[in-house]
């Protein structure tokens, strides 16, 4: 008789390798903003050593701390942070909302597609101070700014996503007995997560630029208005704290949205490549 060997396979090896791998992915990150920081507190000391024109690194770290014992950074962080979460998630269920209707009525896109490409390409910057005068100075107007300018790439990279529905799919699932609503929620709408979750992304970096330019007019509170402050009085430790602060925001609400897409695109992160 001949013996029959049974050669077991290691138990959770496939979920371990990717485990491992966003821990790497994580480590190199973590290396790279530690170095980004070593550079700029060296050249904070050395060639850019000049008060009025820069501030290593360790001196914007100190300002910061300075203005949290003050209780005026937590007042700032508070009051641009408002402005952008309601913007932004106002913006971003508007931008779908318009998207997917665009993408299902063809009467309706030839109407508002020319008034997006027309409003997408006035520059936002000079829509800040009229929206002052409109909305008078305060938190309502600097929401609005970020809600124009959020609003509109969310909106286009939507319609995008759902006007390049793969075709076949949707004649398979036709010839099936699928109806409209079963097409899209199956289909073209998990189709288009990822041009979705881009305009997502690129809402984000104009948000941030738009709370910035909202408190450059009418303020007397938040990250810009630290901003502008700093710059008029030759302070660019306290320039660079309003800086550090909108990219650390901007990164961290990047990963928020990243783990939006894994909740509800899971297929779109089966394979993790390093």
């Amino acid at each position: 008789m001949s013996e029959v060997i049974q050669v077991r396979q290691p138990v959770g090896r496939k979920k371990i390798l990717p485990r491992l791998r966003i821990q790497n992915s994580t480590v190199r990150g973590v290396l790279s903003i530690i170095a980004a920081g070593m550079i700029w507190e060296i050249a904070g000391r050395t060639f850019l050593s000049n008060p009025l024109f820069f501030a290593p690194l360790s001196a914007v770290f100190a300002k910061m701390q300075m203005l949290w014992q003050a209780g005026t950074l937590q007042e700032d962080i508070l009051v641009s942070g408002q402005e952008f979460i309601i913007g932004f998630v106002l913006a971003s269920i508007a931008g779908i909302a318009i998207g997917v209707i665009m993408a299902s009525s063809k009467a309706i896109c030839d109407v508002v597609d020319p008034w997006v490409s027309m409003l997408y390409a006035t520059p936002f910057v000079a829509l800040a101070p009229l929206l002052t005068l409109w909305l008078g100075i305060g938190m309502t107007a600097h929401i609005a700014v970020v809600f124009i300018v959020v609003i509109f790439p969310v909106l286009i990279n939507t319609h995008a996503g759902l006007a390049n529905s793969d075709r076949d799919l949707i004649e398979v699932a036709r010839s099936y007995g699928a109806d409209q609503r079963q097409i899209f929620v199956k289909i073209r709408f998990p189709g288009a997560l990822p041009f979705i979750v881009a305009g997502l992304r690129q809402g984000i970096a104009r948000g941030l630029t738009g709370v910035v330019v909202a408190e450059l007019f009418g303020s007397r509170a938040g990250l810009g208005y630290l901003i502008l402050i700093s710059g008029q009085q030759f302070d660019p430790a306290g320039l660079l704290v309003g800086i550090l602060l909108f990219a650390l925001v901007g990164v961290g609400a990047v990963e928020a949205v990243r783990i939006l897409e894994r909740r509800i695109a899971p297929w779109r992160f089966s394979e993790v490549s390093e």
